[in-house]
Order: structure tokens, then sequence, then C-alpha cells
């Protein structure tokens, strides 16, 4: 019995060692590992930037033309999304008799047409070798366009350089002859269509657009304060629907300049002020400058209206989109958070590896994610304000690309240090930034 005890009791210290033996070796191996793998980094060009993804209202300085007799149905004049000057017609609206003067139209263009090719008639007149030419122009321009929107535009415009054609052609024949009788009783019925017709033009100069939803006084430039988490969710818009073109009104467009609202609870946008400069990407990948034109704060968000004065056009179709807010991007040297310390009164190092040896080096840091930063080395005017003799300046080390470096998050020495209220020489307060104190 006591024989037995003994062996257990044996049998248990020998256990125990092989354990210990065990727990040290993986501890060794494990330090080698860490130290080989992880506790150092290198030094590179790149670029950090934070950005948040955010659903956006467009507000556009835009002006709606209506007229009275839109129940005929209207005809574009300036086409969806190109420029008009001011007082330009934009559109005219039907006249009653449009149907029986436009059939009477086409007839006269045919009898015009005929009679300058039975009776040969020189057309060699510059007006309409010009016109001859945009007509050769217009019909490739046909054969090439999938687009039925552009297909009808360039029907339009044939049509249009036939009328020309023969006008002139009309204008420039004898005044007994067919052709100039034809041309005549055609100017005619064209000046009854116009007075018959409702002129529409612009008040402005600007893009013309029919796409009219009837919130252009709701969503508008001069409402920013009546703008709340709320009113914009009671419209009830889908993001990316198209605004179907409006076959009884148009409206122009300033083009130079165009907002997008959004209601946003991020840190980042609570602390964003007026005047700051982002970048908007949109649906197609351009990405727009912008800034912060205005800010109202509400009980858990905050309203805020970008301005913007790039793609304008490319958005005249949308009123409520999906967007991405880069609120700021840096570019410099790039290095890994896990080698940035925090010693001296809260200054910041990297210690490089240099000949085999740790160089502390002292570096500013721009910005900061959470896995990286963007450092650079302090000029020699700012080392002076912070009251490093000639000579310091003079010896002290600097970091550079591929600069090999320690990460300390892996050593014991070092613990996080999280600083939250850090200011850096742009005046942008910076929270959450991760450091690491040395631990004296």
């Amino acid at each position: 019995m006591g024989e037995g005890l003994k062996k257990g009791k044996v049998f248990k210290k020998f256990i125990t060692i092989v354990i210990v033996v065990i727990f040290i070796s993986t501890l060794l191996f494990g330090a080698q590992y860490f130290r080989k793998s992880i506790a150092k980094s290198y030094v590179k060009n790149g670029t950090l930037m934070y950005e948040e993804t955010a659903d956006g209202y467009i507000i556009r300085d835009e002006v709606v033309l209506e007229g009275q007799n839109y129940k005929n149905g209207m005809v574009q004049v300036v086409s969806d999304g190109k420029r008009a000057s001011k007082g330009e017609t934009v559109f005219r609206y039907l006249s009653a008799n449009e149907e029986g003067i436009s059939a009477e139209l086409a007839t006269l263009d045919m009898q015009i047409n005929n009679e300058i090719e039975k009776n040969n008639i020189n057309l060699l007149l510059s007006d309409i070798t010009s016109i001859e030419k945009q007509i050769e122009s217009t019909i490739d321009d046909m054969y090439n366009q999938n687009d039925l929107f552009a297909v009808s535009e360039n029907k339009n415009k044939l049509e249009s350089y036939m009328v020309k054609k023969a006008e002139i052609t009309g204008n420039e024949s004898p005044s007994d002859s067919t052709l100039r009788t034809l041309t005549t009783q055609r100017n005619v019925l064209e000046q009854r269509l116009i007075n018959e017709s409702e002129i529409v033009n612009s008040p402005v100069a600007g893009v013309a657009s029919y796409r009219v939803d009837g919130l252009e006084s709701i969503l508008s430039p001069n409402s920013f304060n009546n703008l709340s988490k709320k009113m914009l969710d009671d419209l009830e818009l889908k993001v990316g629907t198209i605004i179907p073109q409006n076959t009884e009104k148009g409206k122009i467009v300033n083009n130079f300049e165009s907002y997008i609202a959004t209601s946003i609870d991020s840190e980042t946008a609570f602390g964003a002020k007026l005047g700051d400069k982002v970048t908007l990407r949109i649906s197609n990948g351009d990405e727009i400058d912008s800034e912060v034109f205005f800010i109202k704060d509400e009980d858990n968000s905050r309203i805020i209206v970008f301005k913007i004065n790039q793609d304008i056009e490319k958005l005249l179709e949308y009123r409520k989109i999906t967007f991405d807010i880069v609120w700021w991007k840096y570019t410099g040297l790039k290095v890994s958070n896990q080698a940035i310390v925090m010693e001296d009164d809260d200054k910041t190092y990297i210690y490089k590896i240099r000949n085999g040896k740790e160089e502390k080096v002292l570096v500013k840091v721009l910005r900061q994610n959470d896995t990286y930063s963007i450092i650079e080395n302090y000029k020699e005017e700012e080392l002076k304000n912070m009251n490093y003799s000639d000579k310091e300046i003079e010896n002290r080390s600097k970091i550079y690309p591929y600069d090999e470096v320690i990460n300390f998050l892996y050593l014991k020495k070092y613990v996080i240090f999280r600083n939250l209220t850090r200011t850096h020489k742009n005046h942008k307060k910076i929270t959450g930034e991760l450091f690491l104190r040395y631990k004296r």
C-alpha cells in the first residue's frame, strides 16, 4: 500500500515537471515568434481616409416653367439636360389645330423637295452646302445610336434641316416659280402654327429639365431652415428612383451649384464645421469636391447640407441618392499604430532599427485610424519653437520610407494609451487616437 502511494507521488511529480517544461518552452518559443513575426514593421508611403455612407436629398436652385395651354401637350425645343440662354424658347404647348397644320406642312415639304429634284435646282449656295453636311452628320449619328431618345432627337434635327434647306432654296427661286409659291405657303402655315401655340421662354440661363416632381419649392436653397429628419423621412422618397419627364411642365436649373442634404448621427458629423472641405463620392464613382454649407443640430442627429459645383447635370434625374462622405484623406508616411509611442510630456516617437540598433525618432502624427497613422518629421522651425537647440536639431534622427521600426504593442513595458482631445497644427480635433505610453 505504502509502495503504491510512493509510486503515485513520483508519477504526479513527473507529470508536473513535464507540464512546466512544456509551458516554459512554449513561452520561449512564443516570445521568439512574436519578436520575429510581429515586433517589427516598415514605414511606407500611403493614404489614410475616413468615410461613411449616407442617404442624400438633392436640392437645386430651379425655376419651374408652366404655361396656360398644357392640356394639348408640349414640344421640347431645348432638350432635357441641355443649356438654355435667358429669353430662349424652352418648349411650346401644342395648338388646338396642331395635327392638321402639321399634316399640311408635311405635304408642302414633300412638294418642295419634289420640285427641287424635278427641276435640278442648283444647290451650291454656301448655306445649303452647310445644311447638307449637317444632314449627313445627323444621319451617321442615327445609325450609331441605340438610345431611343437620342434617335428621336436626331430625327427632329433632320426634319428641321430639311425644312431650312427647302426654305432657303424657295427664297432664292424666281418670284413667279412654283417653288417660291410653295415656300411662301409653308412660311404662312408655320407662322400660324407659332401664333396659335403658347411659347414658354426661359427667365434665366441654366440647364433645361423636364423632370418636375413637385418638390422644387420644398427642397429649395431658400428653405434650409425647414429641413429636419422627420420632414425628409415624411417625403417617403426611394433611393435611386429616376424622376420621369413631365409632359406639362419644365424647369431651368442653375448648373453652377447644387446641394446635397443628409441627416446623420456619426461622431465625425457632429465634429464638422461650416466651411469644412470634404469629398463626396456618388454612385457612378465620381468624386466631387464639396464644402459643409449648412448645419442644423437636432436631438439625436444633425442635418448637414453640402454644396457642390460638379456633376449637377448627372444628378438631374434624381431627388434622393446614396453617397459616400470622405471626411478626410491624408497621404504621406504610413506606419502601424503599434510603432508609435508617447513619452516626454506627450511627444510622439518611433523607434527605428539602424545598423542593428534602436534609434529614437521624434515624429508628428497627422492623421490616424484604428490601425495606421500618417506621420511626418518635424521641420526645423517647428523644433526651434519647441525649444530644441541648434545642435539637437542638427543631430536629430529622421524617419524615411522603408525604415524598419519596432512595434511595441506586444512588449510588456508598453501599455495602450488613448488620447481623446489631441489637437494638431491644422486645428482639427482628432478623437479616439491610439498611442502607446512608455511604462517607466
